[in-house]
């Protein structure tokens, strides 16, 4: 057997370059907690003028912003409308209703989206006491089950419409948002002029090692920032992870589009392969594909691992990769051949 060496589970396994890792240990630091880490004060105030909003508030994970924009916004007894596999509903620990004890209403999309017209027909009646008053929509972007897709921003402005015709609150779990940017003519202030909150995480195809911020209103994110503690989330001298965010904004953004080519590649790859029977659209660094019903996702991973690929089961017969920065053109070389070797 092999050992694994390239890794496609996830764009979270990257690990600091050496210039990221000159950049945290040269940071400027203090206690968070009590406001006194510069770095941290820099990056957060320098995100939130990049998205055009008043606040921010540097978190551990993109899970922990999330689920503190859905503690803020939704009080006992409140309802979410998301897409049905979307990151905050399947993939958060139940902490909808575990920290905000608030209910879900999910809806079916093409690849991980959902319309303006489906949330206005999901909507509760404030008169009617049997239900939950729906409160909070939340969308996803790039949507992760969705094979990285990108949302068309014109969809998002109406989904806003709809929000304020309905008076309910906007959400973005835009944790590879970067990766949609770097593809659409959008810009990170049209984002925040559209949502009342957003999340954005470092620690996928930015490369840094930890963190995700939260944005939003200056009342929100004091509110945030409570919540934060007493979840365990305040931090003392997080300004050498504030650093590795700050290299990233500076060096790894725009370097996106190269993961993205390469998920592309991968996709030609498959294409040819006997046992992939369909491959979802490549918008991004995210490459879904579906094997046979004779073969079972888990199966043809553990197959690949084998032989030195590593990657994730996405589904009783859907497999993910994820390209990131840590992924060369040579990496890309090796995956050819193992893919083309594979017998099942």
């Amino acid at each position: 057997m092999q050992s694994a060496n390239i890794d496609l589970r996830s764009d979270t396994v990257t690990k600091p370059s050496k210039l990221m890792l000159n950049a945290m240990m040269a940071a400027e630091v203090g206690d968070d907690v009590f406001k006194d880490d510069p770095t941290v004060n820099n990056l957060e105030k320098r995100v939130a003028n990049l998205f055009g909003m008043e606040s921010a508030l540097f978190c551990p994970s993109g899970t922990m912003t999330n689920q503190l924009a859905i503690k803020v916004h939704c009080p006992p007894g409140s309802e979410v409308i998301c897409h049905e596999e979307s990151h905050i509903y399947l993939y958060e620990g139940g902490g909808i209703a575990l920290n905000a004890q608030s209910s879900v209403r999910t809806l079916p999309g093409e690849r991980g989206r959902i319309k303006a017209y489906q949330i206005a027909d999901s909507i509760n009646d404030l008169n009617d006491i049997h239900k939950p008053i729906s409160r909070m929509v939340g969308i996803e972007n790039t949507m992760n089950k969705g094979g990285g897709s990108i949302y068309d921003f014109r969809e998002i402005v109406k989904i806003r419409e709809a929000c304020n015709w309905n008076n309910l609150i906007l959400h973005l779990d835009g944790a590879r948002l970067f990766n949609a940017l770097v593809e659409t003519k959008e810009t990170p202030a049209d984002y925040g002029r559209v949502f009342d909150s957003i999340s954005i995480c470092m620690s996928k195809g930015l490369g840094c090692p930890v963190g995700s911020l939260l944005l939003g209103t200056d009342p929100f994110i004091d509110k945030a920032k409570r919540f934060r503690k007493a979840m365990g989330g305040g931090w003392r001298q997080a300004g050498f992870l504030a650093a590795a965010a700050l290299f990233a904004l500076d060096n790894n953004v725009e370097r996106l589009k190269e993961d993205h080519y390469r998920a592309k590649q991968l996709g030609e790859m498959l294409k040819i392969q006997s046992y992939v029977k369909n491959i979802y659209p490549i918008e991004t660094n995210i490459v879904i594909f579906e094997l046979p019903t004779t073969i079972l996702a888990t199966d043809f991973v553990a197959t690949l691992a084998q032989h030195g690929l590593r990657c994730v089961p996405f589904g009783k017969h859907l497999v993910r990769f994820v390209t990131h920065l840590d992924f060369t053109d040579a990496h890309l070389e090796k995956v050819d051949k193992i893919l083309g070797k594979v017998c099942l």
